[in-house]
């Protein structure tokens, strides 16, 4: 309670101790973002709002496998937010350009603006990747917790579906192990190539790290933001001798641990 009113204190509102009092007979301050309704408001009424009235929200959910620009571009339209402020609040206070968010649903109040919802965003999906770091690795370090989102970053843009990840998994720890490079179209769906298909020429010209084809080993941050099925296919790969795959005419991947089996699958699924 006397929390709550420290709070509102540094945020320039005059409220004193006293108040954490009167709020306690008036009920429980809410939590999140609150709708005042008016400005000229006596102090009793004041208090009283914080313990009833409530927010008027929106529903923005973040799926699995998309990049943090597509995700501001579509929340921007959804909230009537200005996009080039929302990146520029993301870049501001984002420790990683990619793979900080957690894919979820999330009640976004109407009234918010662009810093506040970053601020939300990334503070609601910290205290989840924290969360989940606990629960599969007993403990957390943001510098290799993001080195592992990468990780599944490259397995959720790979896969043909959740069941799929743990082999994507097990080609990506292969080819790492014998210093192959990936060589894979999904790291190369970073940003805004997020939907785009993969050319020769984007492979050809991207010079960025997440170009797999030219550049060894993983990106040097996230490809995108990841579910938590990635990250545990990334810490529980297949046991396979598997390197390399392609995806046939059914949807699934094709698997092998040879290239002349490989452009064979590759023939067979372009027929």
């Amino acid at each position: 309670m006397f929390k709550s009113i420290a709070h509102l204190q540094e945020e320039g509102v005059n409220l004193f101790k006293i108040d954490a009092m009167l709020l306690r007979l008036l009920g429980h301050p809410q939590q999140g973002w609150i709708n005042l309704q008016h400005d000229n408001l006596t102090r009793i009424e004041y208090l009283y709002q914080l313990t009833t009235a409530k927010a008027a929200t929106q529903s923005v959910t973040l799926i699995p496998g998309e990049t943090t620009v597509v995700f501001l571009e579509q929340i921007a339209q959804h909230l009537s937010l200005d996009p080039i402020a929302l990146k520029e609040a993301y870049n501001e206070t984002a420790k990683s350009s990619e793979g900080m968010l957690f894919p979820d649903t999330y009640s976004i109040p109407k009234s918010i603006n662009e810093k506040k919802l970053i601020e939300f965003l990334l503070k609601e999906s910290a205290l989840k990747h924290k969360e989940l770091s606990y629960k599969l690795l007993g403990n957390y370090d943001e510098d290799k917790w993001l080195q592992l989102v990468t990780l599944s970053s490259v397995i959720q843009k790979e896969a043909a579906s959740v069941e799929d990840m743990p082999m994507v998994s097990s080609v990506i720890h292969n080819r790492l192990n014998k210093r192959m490079r990936l060589q894979m179209d999904g790291t190369l769906n970073y940003g805004k190539y997020s939907h785009q298909k993969v050319t020769v020429a984007r492979i050809r010209t991207d010079k960025t790290s997440y170009n797999t084809y030219k550049h060894a080993g993983l990106p040097d941050a996230p490809v995108c933001n990841v579910s938590k099925e990635a990250v545990y296919a990334a810490l529980h790969p297949k046991q396979t001798d598997y390197l390399y795959f392609v995806r046939g005419k059914d949807g699934t991947h094709i698997y092998t641990s040879y290239f002349s089996t490989h452009h064979k699958n590759i023939v067979n699924a372009t027929k």
